[in-house]
Formats: structure tokens, sequence, C-alpha cells
């Protein structure tokens, strides 16, 4: 057993015993690597079918290429695929691009308000009709009280202090010192009512896992992570206006895991073309102590 096959054994114990423990369970899906793998090891984990919704946060800002990928999988891959947005902030053009708000409060509005307004069922969710194959408004407003996240702990700084399965509270709101212990695999799952929970089956991966995952498994991602041909490519993918692609000349699978292996990008963080990481300290800890994915 490779260093891969163990990744991948242990992330889908993590899905198999949350869908065992918990109930309305959704899992949130950015369109990204990590997310896209999280995907790929739930079709495995359960046989080739995700038995429960896959949910995006629509902030009406992401890449084109990326919402057109969404639907294209969700077809393709029959998923109960369900997204929400912050329409009363759009509206009202309360946002970065539109001037009015800095990166951080369009982040709360667009992404954390939304998150928890879509998890909660206050806000409508739109539904993947996949015999019409297009969203309708979601009848179902149950609120989805257990949620899986593609975080890794070495992607950025708070996400080093998640456990497997990290316990919210009804507001969803973090409580970075109350975190259960986690050891010897064994991981609590026994929560007081009103627990909201995330759970992290890719918490011990690394970057570098992450695309040896995607070339063994050949997975399909998204063409924004590759060089084009003009020495640039996404390592990261989020809101356009917020996310500017890094120097690189790797335009394929191989390359990347190349460009990693031999420590290229060593002095390159990952999230450095993230604008709203540079306003929040340099890291992501506010926005996620308050709800952000």
């Amino acid at each position: 057993m490779d260093h891969l096959d163990e990744l991948e054994n242990k992330s889908m114990h993590i899905f198999r015993e949350a869908y065992a423990n918990f109930k309305n369970m959704c899992m949130l899906w950015s369109i990204g690597k990590d997310s896209t793998v999280l995907l790929w090891l739930a079709r495995k984990a359960f046989m080739g079918h995700v038995p429960f919704p896959l949910v995006h946060i629509d902030t009406a800002y992401k890449i084109p290429e990326m919402i057109e990928y969404r639907d294209r999988l969700a077809k393709e891959w029959n998923l109960n695929m369900v997204y929400g947005q912050n329409e009363k902030v759009l509206a009202e053009k309360l946002t970065f691009p539109d001037g009015n708000v800095d990166r951080i409060q369009c982040c709360k509005s667009l992404k954390t308000d939304a998150l928890k307004n879509t998890l909660s069922g206050k806000w409508k969710r739109y539904r993947m009709n996949h015999t019409k194959g297009e969203y309708e408004v979601d009848t179902n407003t149950e609120p989805y009280t257990g949620v899986i996240v593609g975080a890794r702990s070495d992607e950025e700084g708070s996400r080093s202090k998640e456990r497997y399965f990290s316990p919210r509270n009804v507001e969803n709101q973090w409580d970075v010192g109350d975190q259960p212990p986690e050891f010897w695999n064994q991981f609590k799952t026994d929560f007081a009512p009103g627990t909201h929970l995330r759970i992290h089956p890719l918490l011990d991966w690394t970057e570098l896992n992450i695309w040896e995952y995607i070339k063994r498994e050949n997975i399909p991602t998204v063409s924004l992570y590759y060089n084009q041909g003009e020495g640039k490519r996404y390592r990261s993918l989020g809101c356009y206006p917020c996310t500017t692609p890094i120097s690189s000349p790797s335009k394929n699978v191989d390359e990347i895991i190349e460009e990693l292996s031999s420590g290229g990008l060593k002095n390159i963080a990952e999230r450095s073309g993230r604008a709203q990481d540079k306003e929040d300290g340099g890291g992501l800890e506010t926005l996620r102590r308050g709800g952000y994915m």
C-alpha cells in the first residue's frame, strides 16, 4: 500500500463514519482541485453514488469556466447538485466589484452569509432538475447540519487548527480552542443537539498529494490550473475580481507535480493569488471563525 492508498482509505473511512453517524449531511463543492478530489473520493466510498447533496455557494463572480465545469459534471455524474446565493446583496450591489464594500465584507456577504443561510434553509436553494437539465427552486428547506468540506491542513494557517470532525455552534461560528482531541484514528461523533458539524476528509493531504491523486485517478479538472501558453496559471480558484494567476510553466498535471516536487513553488504560498487572505491579516482566520469555508 503506497501513501496515496493510505490517504484514500482514511478519507473514505471518514466519509463512511460521517454517513453512519449524522443525518442531513451535504458536501461543499467549490469546483477547485481539492473539493473535486473530495467528490471523487465520495463516489469511490459509496460505489459510484454520492448519497448526499453537493452544495456550491455561487457568488456570481466565479470564472465562467468553473460554472460550466460544475454543471457538466453534475449532469454526467448525476449529482444531487444544489447552489445558493446572497441574492439581496447582489441586487443591491453591496459588493467589492461594485466598489461599495471591501473584500472582507464582500466575502462575508457572498460566501459566509450565503453559506450559513443556504445550509440552514432560510434562503432559497436551487437544485439541478436532471430531467430538464436546469436549476429550479428547491422545495426542501430542511437544514444541513453535517457538512463535508475539502479543507487541507497545509493550505493556510487557520486550517491547520481543524479536526476531522469539527464542531461549530448553531450560527456556524468556530471556537478554535474548543476542538475535540483525535488520537489514533479515534473520532468524536457524539455532539450536543444543535451542533453544526464540519467534516474534513482531506485534512492530512498535501497539495502535492492532491495532484498525484488527480494523475493516478485521471480526475477531470478545469483548464484554469494549467499554463495555456502565457506563462501563468491559477494555483487556487476563487472569484475573478480577487484571484490572480501565478507565473508558472506547468501545462499539465505531470508538470505541476514536477514543479511542486522540485521546490519550484516553495517560496510562494498556495493561496498567494487570493487577495482576501491578505486583507484578513495574511490568513483566513477572521473569516473562518465566522463560518467561512
